[in-house]
């Protein structure tokens, strides 16, 4: 009777037009592999300087008398930053002026007995050896001259280093003394960036330099590579880009020895004055990757240790084959180093709908259905 009933119902189904489940086919979009050429965005570490990083220290010592500028201030070359107690260099200074004024006076009282002394002798009323006395007294005199000369301008020198001025145009960094404080030259004031131009200094590993030797180029001619490469970018940290473009203008020629890396640096122009000089970001610049086969990342399954593709067989199947994938870091591509081989067909997208052994249907095979 449970018999009879079931398969009354079947009847029944097919009789009412009822259709059956079958297994259907679904349509992906397929890709023939091939090697093409591919710009990849590499990025380094890398950490701004100004273009002229100076350490401004007193060249006297003496007591601060005032500081003329304030930490993060844009300065021009030959502003005044900072005044040291001058009173001593100006007493140094009036005492060598008084020094050479004596010894001006002494040079001329010398002359007149050397000129005396010298008629004298041409008329034989002096001997030679009064003569060639007076003769090294006015030279002695003259010495004493220059020597109190020199005092008066290295005095002269010294009252100008009370007042310490800008060596660039920049802007002021940290200011760690007060006023009051006794300086010395071993004391540091200040770091002047000059940050009309910045410069974003980064290390390029060895692996690098070697991949672009590899690809035929000269070690001698690296640096003149990486000077021709297209315009960085500087990305700050806390993900803003920099509007302004940087050029690499130079490459160290020896490997670090502790890091195995080369030094690099990228100029960036600083119209606005927003970069400053040690803050820290990441250096994007476009390296060329020749002759490499890329695939979209839809065509890629990513498992939890693997990634795989589905290659297309000759009866219009799908088979899963373990790839390895280097990121190209522009969010659609990988480029591929080994699993696939040029002319291979692949599912392109939809990866992760795809089953083993699933027939795949070109869009025209399906309309024709």
């Amino acid at each position: 009777m449970k018999w009879t009933w079931m398969l009354g119902a079947a009847i029944g189904m097919a009789s009412c037009g009822l259709d059956m489940p079958k297994e259907t086919n679904s349509s992906f979009e397929t890709m023939t592999v091939k090697k093409s050429d591919i710009e990849l965005p590499y990025k380094f570490s890398a950490r701004m300087k100004g273009q002229n990083d100076v350490t401004v220290t007193p060249q006297v010592s003496g007591q601060l008398m005032k500081i003329c500028v304030t930490e993060g201030q844009q300065v021009k070359k030959g502003q005044t930053l900072f005044i040291i107690d001058s009173r001593n260099a100006q007493l140094e200074l009036e005492a060598a002026k008084a020094n050479l004024q004596a010894a001006l006076a002494q040079e001329n009282s010398a002359k007149l007995e050397y000129e005396s002394n010298k008629n004298l002798f041409d008329k034989k009323i002096v001997s030679s050896y009064m003569l060639n006395n007076s003769e090294n007294s006015y030279k002695q005199a003259q010495a004493a001259v220059a020597q109190a000369q020199s005092a008066v301008n290295r005095a002269k020198v010294n009252l100008g280093f009370c007042t310490i001025t800008a060596s660039v145009s920049g802007i002021i960094g940290e200011i760690p003394v007060r006023t009051g404080d006794q300086v010395s030259p071993l004391t540091q004031l200040t770091m002047l960036s000059g940050n009309t131009t910045m410069y974003a200094e980064f290390s390029v590993t060895e692996a690098i330099v070697e991949a672009m030797v590899q690809e035929g180029m000269k070690a001698t001619d690296v640096e003149k590579y990486i000077a021709s490469l297209p315009a960085a970018t500087f990305i700050m940290k806390n993900g803003t880009e920099y509007p302004h473009k940087g050029r690499v203008i130079s490459l160290t020629g020896v490997v670090n020895a502790a890091t195995g890396s080369l030094t690099s640096k990228v100029s960036f122009p600083n119209p606005d004055g927003h970069l400053y000089s040690g803050i820290q970001g990441t250096i994007v610049m476009p390296f060329a990757e020749k002759d490499v086969i890329v695939i979209p990342q839809s065509a890629v399954v990513r498992l939890q240790d693997k990634s795989q593709v589905f290659k297309v067989k000759a009866d219009s199947t799908a088979t899963a084959i373990d790839v390895t994938i280097q990121d190209t870091g522009n969010g659609q591509d990988f480029i591929i180093t080994n699993g696939l081989n040029v002319g291979d067909q692949i599912v392109a997208t939809g990866a992760n709908n795809v089953t083993e052994g699933q027939k795949v249907l070109f869009p025209e095979e399906v309309k024709g259905e």
